[in-house]
């Protein structure tokens, strides 16, 4: 049977199958969040993604089975919406995933845009990370202690005291950093992270805790990628945000990140919310806690804690209802999607630059 076409099926709020990947740091901390996990290491669920290296495929509905990819190239702006269109054509930008920290994951660094499309063929990365669950002094390496130049960085690696030079900070559930492409990073062990990132697979590692894989050998290094893509001259800080919120019905509203890239909020519900997409962008959730209903013109769905949902930026008009936490992210305009609904609640200009990360 040929594949329907956008003329006679309408596009609905799309689930896919989760993409799981066996990295040597997973573990078994994804089942927290109810997924029925294949047999032996665990360390990431692609939730939502279009990427060679990890392509979604339709998990229910009239386009079960049929990738994101293909929904993307047939569908358009009806689908991702005009501001990503404009920006990416028939490229999904983002990448959602959950991930579990069973162990330390390498220190490394993503390229930039211009950087990752010479080198890789790929998106820079650019990223986010929501702290689900976090072990008792869990932490995580955010940057350097002190401003370097590459080739003073270059030697304590080559001397064997890049630890020396790596800032640790504590993390706890709750927690958001932002890791824009360029800044030095690992994710610590103990933690279950909710990750929103540009559609990318783009690492450069700088060490690996000299740790080898189960069939005795070592991950490779990225060394000279990897100081070609540190952003030497970005002041160091612990990555932390806390965004500001305002109310939406029976919803808090926090504003978090507002980069180049996309835009995250967090949406705490309590009861009922209405909300749209109106043309200009897909939304993207990723539900973290509690359980709730997404409602639309055409349907209902049930929606929990360790699901996601990519909505059209055609739907219009749609609702969620329950308990429930969730990150919601897409390509934004910054004056109308964060500004605006800021400067509304009653914050000034300089708090909402100070406060959303990316803005300063």
């Amino acid at each position: 049977m040929e594949n329907k076409t956008c003329m006679d099926t309408q596009l609905y709020p799309l689930t896919f199958k989760p993409l799981y990947k066996n990295y040597i740091w997973g573990g078994r901390n994804l089942e927290k969040l109810g997924k029925v996990l294949p047999d032996g290491i665990v360390a990431e669920s692609w939730e939502i993604s279009a990427h060679q290296d990890g392509m979604g495929i339709v998990a229910e509905g009239p386009f079960e089975g049929r990738t994101l990819k293909e929904l993307a190239d047939e569908y358009k702006e009806q689908l991702l919406g005009s501001l990503s269109y404009s920006k990416y054509k028939e490229k999904f930008p983002l990448l959602l995933k959950f991930f579990d920290a069973n162990d330390w994951l390498s220190v490394q660094v993503h390229p930039d845009d211009e950087y990752a499309r010479i080198h890789e063929n790929d998106f820079g990365k650019t990223e986010m990370w929501y702290i689900v669950d976090a072990v008792p002094g869990a932490s995580v390496l955010y940057g350097l202690e002190k401003k370097v130049t590459r080739s003073e960085f270059k030697k304590v690696i080559d001397e064997g005291r890049i630890s020396e030079l790596l800032k640790r900070v504590p993390v706890s559930p709750g927690d958001i950093l932002y890791i824009p492409a360029g800044t030095v990073h690992a994710a610590g062990k103990g933690l279950l992270i909710a990750e929103i990132q540009q559609n990318s697979n783009a690492t450069y590692r700088l060490y690996d805790f000299d740790r080898k894989n189960p069939d005795g050998t070592t991950r490779p290094l990225h060394i000279e990628k990897a100081l070609d893509s540190i952003n030497f001259e970005k002041a160091a800080n612990t990555g932390k945000t806390q965004g500001l919120s305002y109310k939406k019905d029976d919803a808090d509203i926090r504003v978090i990140i507002a980069d180049a890239h996309f835009c995250v909020d967090i949406i705490d519900i309590n009861g009922e919310t209405s909300l749209s997409a109106d043309g200009r962008s897909f939304i993207a959730y990723l539900f973290y806690e509690g359980e709730g209903a997404l409602t639309w013109n055409k349907g209902s769905m049930p929606v929990k804690a360790g699901k996601s949902v990519l909505v059209p930026a055609n739907i219009g008009s749609y609702t969620i209802q329950g308990r429930i936490k969730a990150l919601r992210s897409y390509v934004g305009d910054i004056n109308e999607d964060v500004f605006k609904p800021l400067l509304e609640a009653g914050y000034d200009k300089e708090q909402i630059i100070n406060s959303v990360a990316g803005l300063a």
